[in-house]
């Protein structure tokens, strides 16, 4: 049962325990068998990647295999509805809208004694998208990652999948692919694609940056191979809270906190509440949705171990605990989420009013459903357009403007006791002294 507790000093120890429910002890175990699972990969390739899938996801492949093929991608268009193609066609319409509007702009300034300062931004030359799947099926997962990419005009980009039975990749998945712009598609999975990904072998490419959610093995492997490619986050389980008064409905909070719950079996569902009635609706109507619910025991377990409701003295009380907790989604069910929303510090989507459930940010609002999760919204943000470029400074100074900084430079070369750095405005400035 979702747990109602009322106290804020122990609402505060709860909250701590649901947010470092990843903690150190549980993955370190798994971490050896991914540096393993990295350096087999690095050193043998392809023939990894196939012993890899053999023995994780009992799929036998030919190095041929690997690669979706032309084929596979026309048929899947004729394997998915009229209503998903089109419902994948609109989600990608506005998630593309949003993400053109966070495309950074390169700009140069000029200054006094012509100083030139700029900066200028690129995109890296070839972004790895990865997407679980073999029994589960994430087209949106697909249109997230790779769309922003697109909009970022990265030239080349690679997805990796696991295979289903039978070799197969969800049509879905490829449909939305395509779709996307996505035409380079691999069957493999879990930390052996991050590690193909990160170094390349013989058929998939190395690339610059890796993006997109997994398991434990894929989180961990992109944790360690940050550094030789750049990544997005180390998402964690998903995780929902839920800020509400007594104009929220308790049966579209019910099936908000459950529709995270769902996720995950580590998955976190909070509810804050100033209505201790609400509080026991919302318990209640938890119970009763979950009677029927076709993923029931992952849910019930993801309630039971990470649900809670928390009974509040006021909507700053609930500010100041989302704050703490700094949740991936945030949903402010309250007659007034404008107003609070100037105490929400961290968040990694706020979504406000009671008509605006997370699922809408989840598929097709626009905004980016990959976000920080336990704890890392206090600095860290969405995935964007931004996750697949870099910038460079521009940097330009006249003999006027070198002449006036020379003495300053000088000095702080000096004291850093890096005399070349001196000498290389001193020869500018005075003249080089053996001529």
């Amino acid at each position: 049962m979702l747990r109602i507790i009322t106290q804020q000093a122990e609402a505060q120890i709860e909250l701590r325990r649901i947010c470092d429910r990843t903690s150190q002890d549980q993955i370190i175990h798994k971490e050896a068998t991914v540096r393993e699972v990295l350096q087999t990969v690095k050193r043998q390739g392809d023939k990894a990647l196939l012993h890899y899938t053999e023995e994780f996801d009992q799929q036998l492949l030919s190095p041929e295999q690997l690669r979706v093929s032309g084929s596979e991608l026309d048929a899947a268009y004729q394997q998915v509805s009229k209503e998903l193609l089109d419902a994948i066609g609109l989600a990608r319409k506005q998630i593309e809208a949003f993400h053109r509007q966070r495309v950074p702009k390169s700009w140069v300034q000029f200054g006094d004694d012509e100083v030139v300062l700029g900066k200028r931004y690129t995109p890296v030359d070839c972004a790895g998208l990865y997407v679980p799947g073999g029994r589960a099926c994430y087209p949106s997962t697909v249109l997230m990652n790779a769309i922003p990419a697109k909009v970022a005009k990265v030239p080349r980009i690679v997805m990796v999948t696991p295979p289903g039975p039978g070799k197969a990749i969800n049509p879905a998945v490829l449909v939305a692919a395509q779709e996307a712009g996505v035409q380079e598609i691999y069957r493999v999975g879990g930390a052996q694609a991050i590690a193909a990904l990160a170094y390349g072998t013989e058929t998939i490419p190395k690339v610059d940056v890796i993006t997109g959610p997994g398991n434990i093995y894929v989180t961990l492997a992109k944790k360690l191979v940050y550094g030789t490619v750049g990544i997005d986050s180390l998402a964690g389980p998903s995780e929902v809270l839920i800020i509400a008064d007594k104009a929220a409905n308790p049966v579209h909070i019910a099936a908000d906190l459950l529709a995270q719950a769902e996720h995950d079996p580590m998955a976190a569902a909070i509810l804050l509440t100033t209505e201790a009635q609400l509080a026991k609706q919302v318990q209640r109507e938890v119970e009763r949705q979950l009677q029927d619910h076709p993923r029931r025991l992952l849910t019930e377990k993801a309630i039971a171990h990470y649900g809670l409701i928390v009974i509040v003295d006021s909507l700053t009380d609930a500010a100041e605990l989302s704050n703490e907790f700094a949740p991936e989604h945030l949903e402010l069910e309250i007659a007034e989420p404008w107003e609070l929303l100037e105490k929400i510090r961290h968040a990694g989507a706020i979504f406000l009013g009671n008509s605006t459930p997370e699922a809408v940010g989840d598929y097709l609002a626009g905004p980016n459903h990959t976000l920080p999760t336990s704890g890392a919204a206090r600095y860290a943000s969405a995935l964007g357009v931004e996750t697949f470029m870099k910038h460079s400074s521009l940097i330009q100074y006249s003999s006027t403007a070198l002449n006036k900084m020379a003495g300053a430079i000088q000095a702080l070369a000096q004291a850093e006791g890096l005399p070349s750095h001196a000498d290389s405005v001193r020869l500018r400035t005075e003249g080089d002294l053996g001529d």
